[in-house]
């Protein structure tokens, strides 16, 4: 079925990236907003628009009843989810089905699979995919979660099922806080996602976090796009990305390439999705879990390729087979994203929120920035906080990570704090430009006091220049031939001077 209008089920800068695809496509789009978003830069980007509710994304963008109300009303063909808000609903994907639409995502069964990484790991079991060493199913009663613990062996890793973000998710060093700390992950696991089912697994100490970008079509066609390093994470979410990593070789890509295809088979899957893993300091790779969407940080693949992930979505949802093979494919350059937010990196990262005075993204050869931003705009608080995604590609690591320093130095943004000064320290830092880090890199590395600004090597000759010249001065006077000294001795004459003539 051939796409004539799409309705993006999201706001800011992923709204207004699908939109440019879809245009180029032919498509006409249609926007939603909550009431706090009625002049944002996406809503104006579309060529209709419908409100869905209050500020709240509980009373709008996660209204999954009114938005495809609005989409029939609307005429529209298909719906992209965009990420976050409901792109890995599967009850979503399901009721846009019923009401006779698309949905550009995979199929509701294998979000529910996925979704769940006990059923994500059970499902992957058929194929040999290297997993971390931790239990199969669900884990309720505390003395059996403690006696899997000592089996596997301490430090372990409690997690939610359903979890995400960091959210419901506990490491354990030592066997008499497990009680303690398995209760909590469970509360957490519960009030975040309605649901309190955590397995245990070994805990890797100083892991990479590398991830395998995949297609599918609905041919049973697969393919892998290579992979992004996401290791540089703050509260276990991701800032900086990059492709490809700097350490996995060849082989390793392939392996990894494989495995993440596997995973994708062992739910028929089709759309694009991400294959995460977990790699330890000896290279090993472990499955992680499936991110059934787009992920923020695809720009970096496409950059790398020369592949539109969000056409090859549409593609695929009209039914269309890939129109590549893994043969064709290889990588070209170096490219990086880093994750602008509405954050202060001196205060342990904490929203920002406030007005936009100034917003000057950067330009030239190799940058690109998706962002849903600009000048004397409001940052909501009802919404997670990034403002935009800054990408660069170069021919080369050195070269790109170059070029982003530069770009950061020019990215102009008053009013609020954001992560750019953490993200420059990040590209400047040796570990980074070594390749030699890990998760672990904020928690090893950061410290807020080291984002104190350094001058320009401008700033820095005007400096020199006035201290030599206060110097110069100073010893001038010491020598009794400064000329501050001479002008005061010249007008103390001329006062008496006056004072003698007004007095004769």
């Amino acid at each position: 079925m051939k796409i004539k209008k799409l309705l993006v089920a999201n706001r800011g800068e992923i709204a207004i990236r699908v939109m440019r695809s879809a245009r180029e496509m032919g498509i006409s789009t249609v926007a939603i907003y909550s009431e706090v978003d009625r002049t944002a830069p996406h809503v104006r980007a579309a060529d209709e628009s419908v409100c869905v509710g209050k500020a709240a994304s509980s009373e709008s963008y996660l209204r999954m009843d009114t938005i495809i109300t609005e989409a029939v009303r609307l005429g529209v063909d298909a719906i992209h989810p965009g990420y976050g808000f409901l792109s890995e609903n599967a009850e979503f994907a399901r009721k846009v089905k019923q009401a006779g639409m698309i949905f550009v995502g995979p199929s509701p069964e294998a979000i529910e699979v996925m979704g769940s990484k006990l059923a994500a790991k059970n499902a992957v079991l058929a194929y040999d995919i290297p997993l971390v060493p931790g239990t199969d199913e669900a884990v309720s009663d505390i003395a059996v979660a403690k006696k899997e613990a000592q089996r596997i062996g301490y430090p372990i890793l409690i997690k939610a099922s359903a979890g995400g973000g960091g959210k419901g998710m506990r490491i354990i060093e030592r066997e008499e806080d497990f009680e303690s700390q398995m209760e909590r992950a469970v509360s957490e696991a519960v009030s975040a996602f309605g649901d309190g089912s955590v397995f245990i697994e070994k805990y890797i100490t100083s892991p990479r976090h590398i991830e395998i970008q995949v297609l599918g079509d609905t041919h049973g066609n697969i393919v892998h796009l290579f992979e992004r390093e996401c290791s540089v994470q703050r509260r276990h979410q991701k800032v900086i990305e990059e492709a490809p990593s700097a350490v996995v070789s060849q082989q390793m890509r392939e392996a990894m390439g494989k495995a993440a295809i596997d995973v994708a088979r062992a739910c028929d899957y089709f759309g694009a999705g991400t294959v995460e893993f977990i790699v330890d300091e000896k290279l090993d790779f472990y499955f992680l879990e499936m991110n059934t969407r787009l992920q923020v940080e695809h720009p970096v693949t496409e950059e790398i390729t020369g592949i539109d992930l969000v056409k090859e979505q549409i593609k695929i949802a009209e039914g269309k087979a890939i129109s590549f093979s893994q043969e064709d494919l290889s990588i070209k350059g170096h490219a990086i994203e880093v994750r602008v937010y509405a954050e202060d990196p001196a205060s342990n990262f904490l929203p920002n929120v406030g007005t936009v005075h100034t917003y000057q993204p950067p330009k030239g050869v190799g940058i690109r920035v998706d962002d849903g931003f600009e000048s004397n705009m409001e940052v909501p608080i009802y919404y997670d906080p990034m403002i935009a995604k800054l990408v660069v590609k170069a021919a080369t690591r050195e070269d790109a990570i170059e070029r982003m320093i530069r770009a950061i130095n020019e990215y102009k943004i008053t009013g609020i704090e954001t992560t750019l000064s953490f993200c420059k320290f990040v590209l400047e830092h040796e570990a980074f430009r070594s390749g030699n880090f890990n998760t672990k890199f904020v928690e090893k590395y950061f410290k807020p006091e080291l984002l104190k600004t350094k001058p320009t090597p401008e700033e820095a000759q005007l400096i020199a220049a006035f201290v030599a010249e206060w110097l110069n001065q100073k010893q001038q006077n010491q020598e009794g031939t400064s000329p501050f000294k001479n002008e005061k001795t010249q007008a103390k004459s001329k006062w008496k001077q006056n004072r003698l003539q007004s007095n004769a």
